[in-house]
């Protein structure tokens, strides 16, 4: 099976490092898959996305991520994301609640989209 080395990693830590067969990401041009090969490119995240991820072993990696940079090369993919958190790690009930909330700003609403987005993709799988 082909693989490529992935790093997902935020301002505030590294989330996730190892070798996968595909990455998906939410980016300002439209949801983006990468197989092991693809061609270079670089990628703008959108505010409040989600990053797959499906490593060559164990299960699949969800991440909420906001803002930040999608780089790909031949056999490498870098995800430098402004903040992020594994959908594990997400307290959904307190996302919704942003999200309940009409006097929310702007910015918090879009984190709190991409959190339970990350919740609900790593529910599905």
């Amino acid at each position: 099976m082909a693989e490529m080395s992935v790093d997902l990693v935020a301002v505030e830590r590294r989330l996730w490092s190892g070798t996968a067969s595909f990455v998906s990401a939410q980016t300002t041009e439209g949801q983006i898959g990468i197989m092991p090969g693809h061609e270079p490119l670089l990628g703008q995240l959108v505010e409040g996305g989600t990053v797959s991820i499906v490593p060559t072993e164990g299960e699949r990696i969800v991440a909420a991520v906001h803002g930040g940079f999608f780089s790909v090369t031949a056999n490498t993919v870098r995800v430098l994301a402004e903040s992020a958190e594994l959908a594990g790690e997400v307290d959904v009930e307190a996302a919704r609640s942003v999200l309940s909330d009409a006097s929310a700003a702007e910015d918090e609403v879009r984190i709190a989209q991409g959190r339970v987005r990350a919740y609900e993709r790593n529910a599905e799988a």
